[in-house]
């Protein structure tokens, strides 16, 4: 946050991630650019990168499967969350 100029006084909420989800709160975070979009906006996550993302933030192959799946449902949410955003939106 001090990076670009936040303190912690500077939101109004703190989102907690649970101990059990924090590996596949970091995967999705690490997607955040991997976005596949169309006319309509988000359309869901390119797969394709998320086994070198995996590896990258530190994911141990027995675990991977649970993480993709944690994955899947985050997106899921967001790909909702986003649209109706777009349909609310003035």
């Amino acid at each position: 946050m001090a990076l670009f100029g936040f303190s912690p006084e500077d939101y109004d909420e703190v989102v907690e991630v649970w101990p059990d989800n924090w590996l596949s709160f970091l995967v999705m975070d690490a997607m955040g650019t991997q976005w596949r979009t169309g006319t309509c906006g988000a359309t869901g996550l390119d797969y394709g990168v998320l086994p070198n993302v995996m590896k990258l933030v530190g994911i141990l192959a027995k675990d991977r499967p649970g993480v993709f799946q944690d994955v899947r449902v985050m997106e899921s949410e967001a790909i909702a969350v986003m649209a109706e955003a777009r349909y609310n939106s003035p």
